[in-house]
């Protein structure tokens, strides 16, 4: 690196060698500085579902191939999921995140009345489907193997995962990929 003082009678130039400077370039960092402990992503894991799928049920039910398992290295640590779903229907269907039980699900809104709770809300015609996106910060408190599941359900028809709901061979018909990312997250304060 070339040093040089610029407006004065005695200008100083010279080079520092590379040797000299900490991280000298983007390609020798390899870590960060031990001091930062948290907002650091410790392990990342993904489920990608390619084949396709359908459902009538009209209570939440496991999308088979959707979920993904992780296991906290401290119970400080947060799991940020992300999960895309492209998900056909004639009338109403809905997906939520679920944590090892299904019975409670993480991020979504609130039940009230016949309104349920939901991640995403799907509501398209019979030549196309929507690709839902949710991102949720999860604080399970738990260094157990944890297993987040995608669910979904349906209102009056049927539901489908990765095709269109008349799946015609044209090039509207076309097919698509959904997927469930897990990314541990050090000791978020």
């Amino acid at each position: 690196m070339a040093l040089t003082r610029i407006g004065g009678a005695n200008a100083i130039t010279g080079t520092i060698p590379q040797g000299n400077i900490a991280n000298a370039s983007l390609g020798a960092v390899t870590a960060l500085p031990a001091a930062i402990s948290t907002g650091k992503v410790l392990q990342v894991v993904e489920t990608r579902k390619t084949d396709t799928a359908s459902t009538t049920s009209a209570t939440y039910s496991a999308i088979s191939g959707l979920s993904a398992s992780i296991t906290p290295a401290s119970s400080s640590n947060k799991i940020l999921v992300i999960y895309n779903v492209a998900v056909s229907s004639g009338n109403h269907a809905h997906t939520v995140i679920s944590r090892d039980s299904g019975s409670s699900f993480v991020g979504s809104g609130v039940a009230s009345g016949s309104r349920p709770a939901t991640n995403t809300y799907h509501y398209e015609d019979a030549n196309s489907s929507r690709l839902g996106t949710v991102t949720v910060l999860d604080s399970p408190s738990s260094t157990s193997a944890l297993t987040y599941q995608i669910y979904w359900r349906t209102n009056a028809s049927t539901a489908y995962i990765n095709r269109t709901q008349n799946d015609v061979d044209a090039g509207y018909g076309a097919r698509s990929a959904s997927s469930i990312t897990l990314m541990e997250i050090a000791g978020w304060l």
